[in-house]
């Protein structure tokens, strides 16, 4: 007779494991791990890591710590140049409208004198600079801020850019509104091409690259500016180049030797002076104007 073994004791049944579930959404199961603090992370949340996977918090962490990278002249690094787009958007509409429209939102935008010392009209001085009187002419300033708007955009940022090229055109409109007949009526964006060359030719002095060409675009449009009206009658705005010339050229020369300590800050406030400066001489200038209407 054989004796049997004796049944070991039956086992307690052992729970099953909790599936862990994404810490940023309870209802999706995962089984990866964030790198760093170990929480569970789903797909959604998973972003690439030296090794594995880390949560967003995780990298937005790690992040803080990494400089980021800058225009040559401060500003964030510009890859797609929307603001010289959007420029040239505005400038395309104003023009588009004049064959929906005729010419009454032109007469509301274009510079005159008059208008601006009324006291209600101060935008004219820079809705000028968007404004043209024909396709030869928006052709030719569309063209120039197409070629070197993108190349200061990503020299400057964004803003600075944007800054650059407002106060050109608003400098070429106060030095019109200084030295033109009080009755004359200017528009173009050439002002603001113009402070472009100048700007052009800062920066590439300040980065030692050959100026030559652009000093010569500079000289040529500056020749055209004051000799075809005499040989053609054609009118062209002498104040609005020069002032827009000098105006960009100054602006970018203090934008370009900031120092490079608080360099934002020296720039906002060169940025700011120039406003000021500008928005004092259209102040002082009024009531001659008034006075000359009246």
């Amino acid at each position: 007779m054989t004796s049997q073994p004796p049944s070991p004791p039956p086992q307690p049944e052992q729970p099953a494991e909790a599936v862990p579930t994404c810490y940023r959404h309870p209802d999706r199961e995962t089984w990866v791990r964030c790198q760093r603090c170990e929480r569970p992370i789903c797909p959604d949340c998973m972003r690439d890591a030296a090794v594995g996977f880390q949560c967003p918090e995780c990298v937005a962490e790690g992040n803080k710590g990494i400089r980021q990278a800058k225009s040559t002249f401060g500003g964030n690094v510009v890859r797609t140049p929307i603001v010289t787009y959007v420029i040239l958007a505005l400038n395309v509409l104003v023009i588009g409208s004049q064959f929906v429209l005729g010419d009454r939102l032109l007469s509301e935008l274009v510079m005159y004198a008059p208008a601006v010392a009324g006291g209600d009209q101060y935008y004219r001085l820079i809705t000028a600079a968007f404004s043209h009187q024909d396709l030869v002419h928006i052709l030719f300033n569309g063209w120039a801020i197409f070629v070197i708007g993108p190349y200061l955009e990503r020299a400057f940022g964004h803003w600075r850019y944007l800054a650059l090229y407002l106060l050109s055109a608003l400098g070429g409109s106060v030095l019109g509104f200084w030295l033109d007949p009080v009755n004359t009526v200017t528009l173009g964006a050439s002002g603001a091409v113009f402070g472009m060359f100048g700007a052009v030719f800062v920066v590439g002095r300040k980065l030692n690259l050959d100026v030559r060409g652009i000093a010569v675009i500079i000289a040529l449009n500056l020749a055209i500016t004051f000799v075809l009206p005499i040989i053609s009658g054609i009118g062209i705005s002498w104040t609005g180049h020069v002032g827009g010339l000098i105006t960009g050229t100054l602006l970018c020369l203090a934008l370009v030797h900031a120092p490079k300590t608080n360099r934002a800050l020296w720039q906002g406030l060169a940025i700011a002076g120039a406003l000021a400066v500008l928005v004092a001489l259209v102040l002082v200038r009024v009531p001659a104007i008034v006075s000359f209407v009246g």
